[in-house]
C-alpha cells in the first residue's frame, strides 16, 4: 500500500494556492451540496470531534497567520470568516464550514464486526465517484468495483483497525485524468460492462497528473478514524518540460502488467493511455 508514518503535525497541508482553492470549494458546496456532503447519525459525534480540533486547536496552532480564536470565534484571516468554535448543531452546516476552511476532502469510518463502515464525509474532490454513494457503506462494498481488493481488502481491514492515535499513516495515489476539474463524479474509472472508447485521441492541454496525499488518523475521543486527503493535479506538459515524460508513461503501461489485473482497464488507461504515452515520451 505504501504507507509511511507521518507526524500528526502533517494532517493539513496548506500552501499558496489556499485561497483560489477554498473559493472553488464554496462553488461546489453550494451547487453540489447532496453530492458532496452526508453524515450518519453514528457519524455526528466523530465529526464534532474533528471540528472540535481543527478549529480549537490545530489549525490556529499549526497556523497561526491564517487561523486566530477570538472569543467564541474561529477567525479566518484570508477569507475574513468568522466560524463559531462550537460545531452547529446541524452536522451537515459543520461539514460546509469545515469545507470552506480547509482544502481536504474528509470521511469518517467506524469499525463494526463486518468492518470499516463510511459514516460521515465532505469530498469535493470525487475522482471519478459520487461522495453521497459512499456514506453508509462498508469498505469492502466502497471498494467492490477496484480490482484484486478482495486480495487486499482483508489486510487493509486489519491494519485500519492497528492505527494508533498520534500516528497517522499517509500514502499518495496517482491517476490521469482529461479534464482539469476538481469534482468528477462519474468518468474517471471504467466499471465491468461499461462500454469504452479505446485509445482516444486526448486534449493534451486538459489533461492532468492528479495526485492524493490520503491521511489516515485516529480519532483520541471517538476512535473512529478519519480519512482525509488532499488533491494536487499537474499538466502533462509540466511534467514533460521537467524531463519526467518517460518516467510517467513507464509508470501508466505498468498499470497493465502490475500485480492487480484489470488496473488499466479500471483507471481508464484503455481510454487515454496510448495518447498519453506517446505525447510524454515525444
Amino acid at each position: 500500500m505504501g504507507i509511511r508514518t507521518a507526524n500528526p503535525s502533517e494532517l493539513i497541508t496548506i500552501d499558496c494556492n489556499y485561497l483560489s482553492r477554498i473559493q472553488i470549494r464554496q462553488e461546489t458546496l453550494r451547487d453540489h451540496a447532496d453530492r458532496v456532503l452526508g453524515c450518519l447519525p453514528t457519524g455526528v459525534a466523530p465529526l464534532y470531534e474533528v471540528y472540535e480540533y481543527l478549529l480549537n486547536d490545530y489549525l490556529p496552532a499549526r497556523y497561526p497567520s491564517m487561523f486566530t480564536k477570538e472569543g467564541k470565534k474561529f477567525l479566518n484571516q484570508v477569507t475574513g470568516a468568522s466560524l463559531p468554535l462550537e460545531p452547529p448543531s446541524d452536522p451537515l452546516e459543520a461539514l460546509r464550514l469545515l469545507g470552506q476552511t480547509i482544502e481536504d476532502d474528509l470521511f469518517l469510518l467506524q469499525q463494526e464486526t463486518e468492518g470499516h463502515r463510511c459514516v460521515g464525509g465532505m469530498c469535493t474532490s470525487p475522482s471519478g465517484f459520487d461522495p453521497s454513494e459512499k456514506i453508509g457503506k462498508l469498505m469492502k462494498d466502497i471498494h467492490e468495483p477496484v480490482p484484486a481488493y478482495e486480495k487486499i481488502g482483508p489486510s487493509m481491514e486489519r491494519y485500519f483497525s492497528r492505527v494508533e492515535v498520534g500516528k497517522n499513516a499517509v500514502r499518495t495515489n496517482w491517476s490521469i485524468t482529461t479534464s482539469p476539474e476538481l469534482l468528477n463524479l462519474s468518468t474517471n474509472h471504467v466499471k465491468e460492462g461499461d462500454v469504452v472508447e479505446e485509445d482516444i485521441d486526448v486534449d493534451i492541454s486538459q489533461a492532468r497528473l492528479r495526485v492524493e496525499l490520503q491521511t489516515l488518523s485516529r480519532l483520541p475521543r471517538t476512535r473512529a478514524l478519519l480519512f482525509s486527503f488532499k488533491t494536487y493535479t499537474y499538466p502533462l506538459a509540466d511534467i514533460k518540460s521537467e524531463g519526467l515524460g518517460p518516467q510517467l508513461a513507464e509508470a501508466i503501461e505498468g498499470l497493465k502488467t502490475g500485480n492487480a489485473e484489470g488496473m488499466w482497464t479500471y483507471k481508464g488507461g484503455v481510454r487515454w493511455g496510448k495518447s498519453v504515452c506517446e505525447y510524454l515520451r515525444a
